[in-house]
């Protein structure tokens, strides 16, 4: 027994022994570079779907074992670990740096709930709007982060309107107060008002493992803690966990910045083929949001019949409020309060925010000629980084405020201005880790092509070529869809899209009708808690068991 409790304290160390060493046959006895190669990768592709080794350093093993097995000399490998997309990466980190330390994206989302009122329906169709909204320029973890507790918020003041109306109806018709109810009622006001102290999540959640590291102190299981006064309560509950938790991976799939799948997909491509001058950001919005938008409409709609029923009345706006409504509408207002009125450094923020989507939109619209045309001399010399750049070390330099001392005669005087953000601040921000998964990815794909795995590859996929398109993409995005259920999901993609590439070339199809598909269909990762970053965040706060997101 002592043996096995052993084994299972040791169990990432010997994976790691054990993948090495059953594994190192394949490059011994068939001694090609696609056989040593392909060690790499299964290597890589273990690691990363068991999380043995951190998934960042996982990621550094192409740069040892390449040059090792002389498939690329180590300054090539070294690289493709820091590419265009990482200068885009940098530039949109900034800009989100900056809208969460002034505040500016609870502003928006408070303001575009308080726009679509306060009915349950639409007043869960206005935190998904909002939510899909930053979600499409901030990282889907720290927007369902920071959306959550409001909407937590709204949820128990729902609960506690119910709650005294449910006390006034009784004491009317009853001519005399329920104690009984008075205690409950206010049982349940302590628990709420407990719940908002102590339940104050602050998730730095870390996009590799695919878990929460926890800097949150939950006293909130659904077993315990946690009580609800009827079977609707807890259908609004799950209802609202589940929207914010759709919604943000949903916003993320918009923009090319949204989310790491939709980088990882772009930097790829556009290496793979850098003569296809048809993946910028404003083709991607202009396919992805319409596809994005019906799926947030439906999903709407889907979760509205699940939990709290369907009724075509859900898509009236009412004038008159009930007291529940006004009860949560007041929540609203107050927290929209609290940020009193608009500041200098959230205008700034916002202008910059609104350069940075007009550049990137006008820089090659496809229809008309953009403002590279402006550099015609250097053709794809400009491309989505460059805005990135250029916006972001404007956050660096336009000032914020003034830096004051106290001279020695006793006046206050300015010697300094701080920045909209700083250095440090955009550290704590920047993903290092996820850069350098980026890399590895980057590094495995050239590795392949170096060696002649994807050709090789390509040419064992072939007889594929004999199955409809249309069940050669189902087959992929159920492939895809499975695996990043289990898996981080940009590990999914970067280990995929190296096998994906070579098999539409080698059937002959365009490889953006299979790539596209595998790449969207990575983020939908919606079955279990750790699957995704907002679904674990979502799960935290108890409302929610893993059948509830199995069903949904």
């Amino acid at each position: 027994m002592k043996f096995f409790s052993y084994i299972l304290v040791y169990r990432r160390f010997l994976l790691v022994v054990f993948t090495v060493l059953v594994l190192l046959p394949l490059p011994i006895v068939l001694r090609t570079k696609e056989a040593e190669c392909a060690y790499t990768l299964f290597v890589v592709a273990i690691f990363w779907l068991t999380e043995a080794l951190p998934l960042s350093v996982t990621a550094l093993l192409p740069s040892l074992m390449f040059p090792m097995f002389g498939i690329m000399p180590s300054n090539k490998v070294a690289s493709a670990y820091f590419k265009d997309f990482h200068l885009l990466l940098i530039g949109v980190i900034c800009l989100a740096t900056s809208i969460e330390k002034w505040n500016l994206h609870k502003r928006i989302a408070l303001k575009m709930v308080m726009m679509v009122g306060v009915d349950p329906a639409w007043l869960t169709l206005g935190f998904m709007s909002s939510t899909a909204f930053l979600s499409m320029w901030l990282s889907n973890t720290s927007t369902a982060a920071m959306v959550m507790p409001m909407a937590e918020a709204v949820v128990q003041q729902i609960i506690k309107a119910e709650a005294e109306v449910e006390a006034t109806q009784m004491t009317y018709f009853n001519g005399s107060t329920n104690p009984g109810l008075e205690i409950d009622e206010s049982i349940n006001g302590h628990e709420t008002n407990e719940r908002k102290e102590k339940t104050k999540p602050v998730p730095g959640y870390n996009n590799n493992t695919g878990k929460i590291s926890s800097k949150m102190e939950l006293e909130m299981s659904s077993g315990m803690g946690t009580k609800y006064r009827t079977k609707k309560d807890h259908m609004i509950c799950k209802l609202m966990c589940l929207c914010i938790a759709y919604s943000s991976t949903i916003g993320g799939l918009t923009t090319i910045t949204g989310t790491s799948t939709n980088l990882i997909f772009a930097e790829h491509f556009n290496t793979r083929y850098p003569d296809c001058h048809c993946l910028n950001f404003g083709s991607w919005f202009m396919f992805s949001f319409p596809a994005a938008l019906i799926i947030l409409l439906l999903s709407w709609i889907w979760l509205q019949w699940l939990f709290l029923g369907f009724n075509f009345k859900m898509f009236k706006r009412g004038k008159t409020k009930t007291v529940q409504q006004k009860a949560y509408a007041e929540v609203i207002k107050k927290e929209y309060q609290k940020l009193g009125p608009i500041r200098y450094q959230e205008i700034v923020t916002l202008v910059l925010f609104i350069a940075m989507a007009l550049l990137w939109f006008s820089r090659d619209p496809g229809f008309v000629s953009g403002w590279s045309a402006l550099f015609s001399e250097y053709p794809g010399f400009a491309t989505d980084s460059t805005v990135a750049l250029l916006i972001g070390l404007l956050f660096f330099l336009i000032p914020a405020k003034r830096v004051t001392k106290t001279a020695s005669t006793g006046e206050i005087v300015a010697f300094d201005y701080s920045p909209l953000i700083t250095w440090k601040e955009f550290q704590s921000f920047m993903p290092w880790d996820i850069a350098i998964l980026f890399g590895g990815g980057f590094a495995l794909a050239d590795g392949c092509e170096e060696s002649g795995l994807s050709k090789w590859i390509g040419n064992k996929l072939s007889p594929l070529g004999s199955l409809p398109v249309w069940l050669i993409i189902l087959i992929s995005s159920l492939m895809v869809t499975s695996l990043t259920e289990v898996a981080s999901n940009a590990a999914t993609i970067t280990l995929l899209l190296p096998i994906l590439s070579p098999l539409a070339e080698a059937i002959h199809v365009n490889p953006l009708f299979i790539l596209i598909p595998s790449t969207l269909c990575t983020s939908f990762a919606f079955l279990l808690p750790v699957a995704n970053p907002p679904n674990a965040i979502v799960f935290s706060y108890g409302h929610l068991k893993v059948i509830d997101m199995d069903l949904t």
